[in-house]
């Protein structure tokens, strides 16, 4: 975007590499002990060996989670922005912190890391196998789309029925730092959440492999559009 913190990198196989993926690769590269990123990216980086502080989506809570930790802290957002807390020794030479989202450093960073691991492919072969996908509905009632999530939320026994007729085993357990994130008992997680700034209600899925996650989520839309009255065009997937 016109920012320019938003990293792309493609692999080998011309598959993208999200930029939750990018972050916590970049983070682990620079020596990082904690990270901070917010509840909707992928849930790899707790399998890495850093500790994880969750944070609410946006960069601002990212950045006050890192000011409140200080240290060797890195962050990063979805969208793959960068922030390094401290200054740390790269391959070619000391990076000095910066605390806006970066695109450069990531980039570079992953390059670095898939070079030694024999390319990109390889690198994210031996990641954790959690992947992501999401998407969202817009133009929605949020009236509706409000009540329908504090519904699922607050009762227990409505969002066991929401999950078992989407087919989905039930919880292991819920984080609601920003909307109502699941984490299922068959290593899923199913997070709705509508949007702060727009009429749209965004959904977010992760599973072990890329497919399960993207029917996850169409499945997940499609029950959420029925649930708020807004039909959901059956070819739409994630993104």
């Amino acid at each position: 975007d016109g920012d320019a913190d938003r990293p792309l990198i493609v692999g080998e196989d011309g598959r993208i590499l999200p930029g939750d993926v990018l972050g916590p690769v970049t983070a682990q590269l620079l020596g990082a002990e904690v990270v901070c990123t917010p509840v909707s990216s992928n849930s790899l980086v707790e399998e890495m060996g850093m500790r994880v502080l969750r944070t609410r989506i946006g960069s601002p809570f990212v950045i006050a989670a890192m000011q409140a930790e200080g240290g060797r802290v890195a962050g990063y957002e979805a969208n793959g922005g960068f922030l390094l807390g401290f200054a740390a020794e790269g391959p070619g030479g000391p990076i000095p912190p910066l605390m806006t989202r970066d695109a450069a450093l990531p980039m570079v960073a992953v390059l670095v890391a898939a070079k030694a691991a024999g390319g990109l492919v390889p690198l994210r072969a031996r990641l954790p196998a959690r992947f992501t996908a999401a998407d969202r509905l817009q133009e929605v009632d949020m009236d509706r789309a409000g009540a329908f999530l504090d519904r699922i939320d607050r009762d227990a026994d409505a969002r066991a029925a929401f999950l078992a007729d989407l087919g989905l085993p039930p919880e292991e357990g819920a984080d609601r730092t920003d909307g109502l994130r699941l984490r299922l008992r068959g290593g899923e997680v199913l997070h709705l959440r509508p949007s702060g700034n727009a009429p749209e209600f965004r959904v977010y899925a992760e599973a072990a492999e890329a497919d399960q996650a993207e029917a996850l989520l169409a499945r997940a839309l499609a029950a959420v559009g029925a649930a708020i009255g807004q039909r959901v065009d059956p070819a739409d997937g994630g993104t």
